[in-house]
This record gives structure tokens, C-alpha cells and sequence, in this order.
């Protein structure tokens, strides 16, 4: 059978390879920021005018070259290949199933929604630094630089909550208590 008709083992969108806390949760928009919307938009558009048809040159070329079997260009040209197809179609869906929430259009409020930047308190350790966290869309994620999932548990936690409240979540660490001392929509 033809090899173009044959769905090779790993030939999906990359969902279902996704960990949990990555996949968007059934029936619920894939929310994200408009800085995390652009920089979905430039790796798309990077992979499709510049690597694509750079790995598509060096495969025509090694096609060129005679014996297919044996020819590590190709090989690993075609292996490349699927990966970045791959990595579009994925893309293209998250892109497309995006929902942009601007956070400066909530100014003002003490109230968390999705975001919001979050100034919090552990309350059993009273000697603990606050910490800020960004509450982002599933693709922006990234701890380090204090963003975190809407869909985290912590996250989930402090949506809704106002300025002053405490709010209880399970950490990796077990069950936590946190104070929100700040709301703040700064984008």
C-alpha cells in the first residue's frame, strides 16, 4: 500500500501526547493572552516561510542524490518534515480554537479573572515572600517567569476571589491556604 495513505505510528495533531496540564479541558475555550495569541501566530508563521521550505529544499536535493535507503539527508529531512507538519496542524488548532482576553480591558477591579496578576500570601508561613503570578492561557504557561495556567489548581482557586480573601488549593506539597494581597491587570 501506498505509504501517503498509510497513518504512520505518532501521526497525530499532538493533543493526545499533550500532559494534562496542557490539554484544554472538553467543552472550554483555549483562552490566551494577546502576547500569548502573537507568539503563537509568529512560531506558525516562522515554521511555515522559513523552516519548511528550507528542510523541503534539502529533501528535494537529497532525493536527487540517488538511493533513497541508505541517504541520511532524506531520512532525516522527511522525519523533520512530519515533525514540523505536525507541529502546524497543532498550532493551526490552538490558534484557531483561541478565545483573546485582553487583561487590560478589566482595569481597576480587585476581582481575579484571567489575566490578572496576583500578588499572594501563604497564611501557615508568615515569614514567606509573596510571590506575583500571571494568570495566562495554557500555552503561555511558564512558572519561572511567574505565569501560570488558568486551568492550575491555584489558579482555579483564585478566579473569582477579591482582594483579601483567602483561598484554599491542592498543591504538590498537600492542601495550601493563600491571602490575594494585590490584583492587578497590567497585560
Amino acid at each position: 500500500m501506498n505509504k501517503a495513505f498509510v497513518k504512520e505510528s505518532g501521526d497525530n495533531d499532538g493533543e493526545e501526547e499533550l500532559s494534562p496540564s496542557l490539554r484544554v479541558p472538553p467543552g472550554s475555550k483555549n483562552y490566551m493572552t494577546p502576547r500569548g495569541y502573537q507568539a503563537l501566530r509568529e512560531e506558525l508563521d516562522r515554521l511555515l516561510r522559513i523552516e519548511r521550505p528550507k528542510i523541503v529544499e534539502i529533501v528535494s536535493w537529497a532525493a536527487g542524490n540517488g538511493d533513497r535507503s541508505e541517504n541520511g539527508d532524506y531520512l532525516y529531512g522527511k522525519k523533520r518534515l512530519r515533525e514540523i507538519d505536525r507541529r502546524v496542524r497543532f498550532l493551526s488548532k490552538r490558534i484557531d480554537n483561541a478565545e483573546v482576553v485582553d487583561p487590560q480591558a478589566r482595569r481597576g477591579g480587585d476581582q481575579v479573572f484571567f489575566g490578572a496578576t496576583v500578588t499572594i500570601c501563604d497564611v501557615a508561613d508568615a515569614d514567606a515572600a509573596e510571590q506575583d503570578w500571571q494568570i495566562v492561557g495554557i500555552d503561555e504557561a511558564d512558572v519561572v517567569a511567574g505565569k501560570i495556567s488558568w486551568i492550575s489548581p491555584l489558579a482555579r482557586a483564585l478566579l473569582k476571589a477579591r482582594e483579601g480573601d483567602v483561598v484554599r488549593f491542592a498543591s504538590p506539597a498537600g492542601m495550601r491556604e493563600v491571602e490575594i494581597v494585590k490584583v492587578r491587570y497590567n497585560g
